[in-house]
């Protein structure tokens, strides 16, 4: 007879929280989950995609692909500014093979040389800390904006800038992740906004048919 499905109980380590999923651990096994973390970020928009793991018969949600809404970012594009883009792979600490891709707001409009230079700076500093750190400590710093803040510095020294993030931070290696090395915070983040209730769980060959 087939396991009846149930709600389960499913952490999520990054956001310190726990969400529920109806179906059986077994069918919710790599199973992708979509969040729109905006209101827990306070307005910065962001979706990310979780897809859910099996340890130690515990089911824990490790992100896949985070990456800010596009109203979000046609908001923060103002007139007489410029922006600067890059796309680009490379490899983490733990092995891990990710895409990366960077989005810089100036204060003004600045010559392509500027661009230029930005541009290279960014990616020479994303690069360092990727080489230097593990996926997981790659995306906690992400969401929590350590990684923003430790190249920020070095790109003003080129030009002084409104906005720097990434726009994406994306792997399809997640299944190399080891998730034995996962901490599981006790206390749950006190400010559970209701964009953790409502959740798109897809297949995983779904998600990776989606985003092409």
């Amino acid at each position: 007879m087939a396991e009846k499905k149930k709600f389960i109980d499913i952490e999520v380590p990054m956001i310190k929280t726990s969400i529920e999923a109806l179906g059986t651990k077994e069918s919710l096994t790599n199973r992708t989950i979509k969040l729109d973390l905006s209101r827990k970020l306070r307005g910065k928009g962001l979706n990310v995609t979780f897809q859910i793991m099996n340890t130690d018969n515990d089911l824990i949600a490790i992100p896949k692909r985070m990456e800010l809404l596009t109203s979000y970012v046609t908001k923060i594009v103002r007139k007489k500014v410029d922006y600067v883009e890059d796309s680009f792979k490379t490899t983490t600490k733990d092995g891990i093979n990710v895409e990366i891709k960077p989005l810089l707001i100036t204060r003004k409009k600045v010559s392509r040389a500027v661009r230029r230079k930005l541009r290279e700076v960014a990616k020479e500093n994303i690069l360092e800390f990727v080489k230097e750190n593990t996926y997981l400590d790659i995306a906690q710093a992400l969401f929590s904006s350590e990684l923003q803040k430790t190249i920020l510095p070095k790109l003003k020294k080129v030009y002084p800038l409104a906005f720097c993030d990434l726009r994406v931070f994306n792997t399809k290696e997640i299944a190399k992740v080891d998730v034995s090395k996962v901490e599981i915070s006790d206390e749950e983040d006190e400010d559970d906004g209701e964009d953790e209730k409502v959740i798109q769980i897809k297949d995983d060959e779904e998600e990776d048919a989606e985003q092409e």
